[in-house]
């Protein structure tokens, strides 16, 4: 899967330079960038004629694992092909795989809890929704558990999206609401027997205050109306704003919700407007690590590395949401978290989903 490069456009953001490793441990190709500011891209690893987008992505105990979606319905209709099943990959450092997994339906979410070293995966934005645990240490034959909500239809009647591990807490995205003023996120608790159990922690209406530095309602409260919950991330401790906090991104309102406290009682909620939409966001926290993107078009999982400014926010942008329909490409833009202005920093990867790797 390693040694193919690609021809990036260079952007007012950043100047890209081929020929970097982009390997996790291993030592970069004798390839030098001209800027402090220049970011290499390298090809990871591919999918194949029946393996095909990757969305999700992330990291556990030194491997990387992608769900690829094999043209699986968002519902978890058969693909056209006929295949009903999604492939969870893991790969090593080299990008040689360390396992592979299948889930029945569309894997969408994907995080992993190092507390128990599993990977978790939710299956079915839009409805008939679940979620699976993988342990890869565990034996052979014990190591994929499936787990079934214990209400159903879910409150916000759509389905589950993506999932964050927050101070030990499996918190998750109520994607695809059919139901007003419903769940945005649920907290979720695995139990014996395969059942689990969600708790919401708040609402598409719920208050929040406004994050925008630069808007004449700064600090302001107001209503959410969120239309799109979708994905979601812990920030981190080095993060510059917002530190600690967990994320939601409604992808299709154009806004990142910012929330304190989400494993307690009495989240507090800032929303940040967005210039753009956009799918999944990553902290680089060490400017030596390395940023993985995954691109569902080209069906390719790429590393970035360079010289990540300190206390930079990258995105996957998607011009195309639910909400404003373009055809427009993805593409992998930096964030101003004071402002929630986007501009472009890699134009030719159909950026989906995001993992930054120290």
């Amino acid at each position: 899967m390693q040694g193919k490069a690609r021809r990036l456009s260079v952007t007012a953001a950043a100047t890209v330079v081929l020929g970097v490793s982009g390997l996790l441990s291993a030592a970069p190709a004798a390839a030098a960038t001209s800027h402090a500011s220049a970011l290499s891209v390298h090809v990871f690893a591919a999918g194949t004629p029946t393996m095909t987008q990757p969305d999700d992505i992330t990291a556990l105990d030194g491997n990387v694992y992608v769900g690829w979606q094999n043209g699986i319905g968002p519902a978890g209709q058969p693909s056209p092909t006929g295949a009903t099943a999604s492939t969870v990959v893991g790969y090593r450092s080299t990008g040689q795989r360390a396992g592979v997994w299948h889930v029945t339906g569309h894997a969408d979410g994907l995080t992993a809890d190092p507390s128990r070293h599993v990977v978790i995966v939710t299956v079915n934005e839009d409805g008939n929704s679940s979620l699976y645990t993988i342990t890869p240490a565990a034996p052979a034959g014990h190591q994929l558990e499936h787990y079934t909500y214990n209400v159903q239809p879910l409150p916000h009647g759509g389905g589950t999206d993506a999932i964050s591990v927050y101070r030990g807490v499996i918190l998750i995205s109520a994607s695809a609401p059919t139901v007003a003023n419903g769940p945005a996120v649920y907290r979720v608790q695995l139990e014996p027997g395969g059942r689990a159990v969600v708790q919401p922690i708040f609402f598409d209406n719920s208050p929040a205050t406004v994050a925008n530095v630069d808007s004449p309602s700064s600090g302001r409260w107001v209503t959410l109306a969120l239309t799109d919950p979708d994905s979601n991330e812990v920030v981190p401790a080095s993060s510059p704003r917002f530190a600690g906090d967990f994320m939601l991104d409604s992808q299709g309102d154009e806004e990142q919700i910012y929330v304190a406290g989400a494993d307690g009682p009495r989240p507090a909620l800032s929303v940040l407007d967005l210039s753009q939409s956009v799918d999944d966001t990553a902290w680089p926290t060490d400017a030596g690590g390395t940023l993985f993107v995954t691109d569902g078009v080209d069906n390719e999982v790429f590393t970035v590395r360079g010289d990540f400014p300190s206390g930079s926010a990258f995105v996957a942008v998607t011009p195309g949401d639910a909400n404003k329909p373009l055809n427009h490409p993805n593409y992998l833009g930096r964030l101003d978290l004071e402002t929630g202005a986007i501009t472009a920093a890699v134009t030719t990867i159909q950026a989906k989903g995001l993992l930054f790797v120290p």
